[in-house]
């Protein structure tokens, strides 16, 4: 068996802003394996490393690449323990070769064209002006949950925007989360969580900065809202810190991306903890290009999710992938006449 790599940048077709960066471009890598003795089947991953979250994003990360290239070419075994990005994506490049190169990572009821996952409508960063216009969007498309980015401008704004979408919308006809990125602190965590509640909002993720287990518990106890966890996962590697982390925590949800806490088997495993203590869960999607996200969608359909999903179609970037994956309101389902396209996979700059 073969492995090589080819490093690609998306293009954003507006600018992502989050309370971190505003975003441009993202950079990812794809996997690409195959057996010599018949190079035109092959089996694609991404690699979706993540750069300000993802751990292994530095300059180790292509030298991990090339250890991997060189240990399949061997047949030996590479520990992917602490490159979630590269797990991710050579899970995804396994599967699918397995499946004859076909982009069937996950078969199952959903990529036969049945069933529908629901998805969450996700606001980015902006103006007043330009938040509220989005969420009119959503909702004319009709999501029924909806998740804005806050954190990034004045407080006072993004409370009037979901005190307008409240006003419109009861808790029962919309669903409201709210991703702070850690932007809150110490001082005004609990007040605004307080505010949040009285809205009726669902969830917050990462209200204030990971690492900080002390006052992520403290809330956790105290918020009137909710807390979901989503950075606090990355850099947790072992199943002995994982559930240190869920026991001192103790939060409602935990938010999996498998590109950042572990790839399939890493999620799984944090599933696993998380429900036998009770805590609740969903996928949300790292930015991948559309062959995470196909990959993605696909291994979440089989965990038969209860709650809305952090996914979408790839629809931010204007050089994307085809992807057989289709969004009709907020109901994501898989067209299997989408048939796999090999050729758009052709050009790139594949390093083996």
């Amino acid at each position: 068996m073969r492995l090589a790599y080819a490093p690609y940048r998306l293009w954003f077709k507006s600018p992502a802003r989050t309370s971190r960066e505003v975003m441009t471009e993202k950079v990812t890598c794809l996997l690409k394996v195959w057996d010599e003795t018949n190079p035109a089947v092959f089996g694609i991953g991404e690699a979706a490393v993540f750069p300000g979250l993802s751990p292994e994003a530095n300059e180790g990360f292509e030298i991990k690449l090339v250890e991997l290239l060189a240990n399949v070419a061997l047949g030996r075994p590479t520990d992917l323990s602490r490159h979630s990005s590269i797990q991710f994506g050579f899970e995804q490049a396994l599967r699918d070769f397995a499946s004859g190169g076909l982009r069937l990572y996950f078969p199952s009821s959903f990529t036969q064209g049945e069933g529908q996952i629901v998805i969450n409508g996700l606001i980015w960063m902006g103006s007043f002006e330009e938040m509220a216009s989005r969420v009119e969007e959503k909702v004319k498309a009709g999501f029924r949950c909806i998740k804005l980015k806050v954190g990034g401008i004045d407080w006072n704004n993004e409370l009037s925007i979901l005190k307008r979408l409240r006003d419109r919308f009861s808790a029962e006809e919309l669903t409201i989360r709210v991703d702070a990125n850690g932007a809150f602190n110490a001082e005004n965590a609990l007040p605004r969580l307080q505010a949040l509640a009285d809205l009726g909002v669902h969830s917050i993720e990462q209200p204030v900065p990971a690492r900080n287990w002390a006052l992520m518990s403290r809330l956790c106890k105290e918020s009137p809202t909710p807390i979901a966890l989503d950075e606090e996962l990355i850099g947790i590697y072992s199943t002995e810190e994982k559930a240190q982390m869920l026991d001192e925590i103790r939060p409602a949800y935990i938010i999996l991306k498998p590109a950042l806490c572990g790839g399939f088997s890493g999620a799984e495993e944090w599933i696993r903890l998380s429900e036998e203590r009770g805590i609740g869960w969903w996928v949300t999607s790292a930015l991948e290009s559309n062959v995470g996200l196909n990959a993605l969608a696909q291994w979440t359909a089989t965990l038969r999710p209860t709650l809305p999903q952090g996914l979408g179609t790839g629809a931010l970037y204007t050089n994307n992938f085809p992807t057989p994956l289709q969004l009709e309101g907020d109901r994501l389902s898989f067209n299997p006449a989408e048939t796999a396209d090999s050729a758009a996979f052709a050009d790139l700059d594949w390093r083996e």
